[in-house]
């Protein structure tokens, strides 16, 4: 792969203002409305209303820092750790299952303890997964005909990460891996005859694993009927509705919502957004809606300009972005009923330290490709 990058030139002083202004938004209202969810929690359940708020603030000062600092490496610096990444992505997988190392929590081994502190893998694959798919996709585009030798190495790649998040108990991350992966496969021009061969590999295994677990099974039957089981499977789904129900148009006024008091469950987290709905009505959620597209309008924007002159940089800018895209609007489907409850979280919004440390590392690597366009413009990756 001939990536043919000038150090001296790599520099460009010129940032994305439009980007860094969308990030800074959402971050700043992710973190006021996560204060707003969860002051009532955190007394309950630690008596420090500014638990979660203080955890969140220092995990997004953590993840500014990352973001600032991967957009100033080299891209070429990057690419020559991708290898490396995605090694340390496997180590950490395979670590979750060692005892006294990985943490189960809610029924999965998704966390591990590093220096005190727990770490879900799983985020840090959704990255290294995009930026190895990048570089071997642009690696082998001349020849994305050919299924054996450019298609199917990847897509096992990409296969043994899912199979480990699934063995976590982790299927909705497993599933939005793949989705992802999958959208890459796509815009890298891999025959439909493929995805064929592929979704009749992958429909009946994801068939099989959704109803081989009694939890996922009453999750889908909570989506289809979610009265049916109104005070068990149903309730977190009735509940976000009744938010945003009483929402309305223009909200209840901020830090006024009732369903954070105890009626909605994992209100500082996966249904953040129900809370929003409540507080800031409809005008606010579609707000914070135009922000996330016009932030998904910027990255695609670039991509296409990267897509004729370098590829790696053109694959790369459209796998962050649809992973952001698709986890924000993944999230609202699901508090809003459209689809059913996955823990995927809302990015910049719901608490968690590894979605949002990945989540800013991704906006980093954006803006990286962004303020070096000229540079990468002038540097043809085949």
């Amino acid at each position: 792969m001939n990536y043919n990058f000038s150090a001296e030139k790599i520099e460009n002083k010129q940032g994305d203002f439009v980007f860094t202004l969308l990030i800074v938004l959402l971050a700043g209202i992710g973190i006021s409305a996560l204060f707003s969810a969860s002051y009532y929690y955190g007394n309950y359940k630690f008596g420090d209303s500014g638990y979660f708020f203080i955890r969140q603030l220092s995990f997004m000062i953590v993840g500014f820092f990352l973001a600032f600092s991967v957009s100033r490496i080299p891209l070429p610096l990057i690419i020559r750790f991708i290898p490396l990444l995605l090694f340390i992505s496997l180590i950490l997988m395979l670590a979750t299952f060692i005892p006294g190392i990985g943490r189960e929590m809610m029924g999965g081994r998704r966390w591990i303890i590093i220096a005190g502190k727990s770490f879900q893998p799983s985020e840090f694959v959704k990255l290294s997964i995009i930026l190895y798919l990048a570089g071997i996709l642009s690696k082998k585009h001349e020849k994305i005909y050919d299924f054996f030798n450019s298609v199917l190495p990847p897509f096992l790649i990409v296969g043994i990460f899912t199979a480990l998040i699934i063995a976590q108990n982790d299927f909705s991350t497993a599933a939005f891996v793949m989705i992802v992966s999958l959208s890459m496969f796509y815009v890298a021009g891999v025959r439909y005859g493929y995805f064929v061969l592929i979704f009749m590999t992958i429909i009946p295994l994801a068939g099989m694993l959704l109803f081989s677990k009694e939890h996922r099974v009453r999750r889908i039957m909570s989506y289809l009927d979610p009265g049916s089981d109104p005070s068990n499977a149903g309730y977190q789904v009735l509940s976000a509705r009744r938010a945003l129900s009483n929402g309305g148009f223009w909200g209840a006024g901020i830090g006024l919502g009732t369903q954070k008091l105890g009626g909605l469950p994992e209100a500082h987290s996966d249904f953040i957004f129900a809370v929003i709905g409540e507080e800031a009505g409809i005008l606010g959620v579609t707000f914070i809606i135009v922000l996330f597209l016009a932030m998904a309008v910027r990255g695609y924007a670039l991509a296409l300009k990267f897509r004729e002159k370098n590829l790696f940089a053109y694959f790369l800018t459209f796998g962050l972005t649809t992973s952001i895209l698709y986890q924000a609007l993944i999230n609202m489907a699901v508090v809003s009923g459209m689809l059913p409850v996955t823990g995927i979280t809302l990015p910049f919004f719901s608490h968690g330290g590894s979605s949002i440390i990945v989540t800013f590392i991704m906006c980093g690597l954006l803006l990286n490709l962004s303020r070096n366009q000229k540079i990468l413009l002038e540097n043809i990756v085949e």
